[in-house]
């Protein structure tokens, strides 16, 4: 590959934000899945109870174009 770039981001020594977030976790394997089970539940926490609810007014959503006959 050129510039030592590869397809495959595990080939060339780039393994992205989740290998990033893998490796400064602390602990053994297991510990670390039950890291990443906890952050994964608290991003979701924070995006349906935060993000969702302040976005929500600047969606479109309620913009229907059906009449009612």
């Amino acid at each position: 590959m050129r510039y030592g770039v590869s397809l495959a981001p595990w080939c060339d020594g780039r393994d992205g934000m989740y290998g990033w977030i893998w490796r400064h976790l602390p602990g053994n394997a297991w510990v670390k899945a039950l890291l990443s089970l906890v952050l994964a539940v608290a991003v979701v926490y924070v995006l349906f109870q935060y993000v969702f609810p302040w976005a929500e007014p600047l969606l479109p959503f309620n913009d229907v174009t059906v009449d009612n006959q």
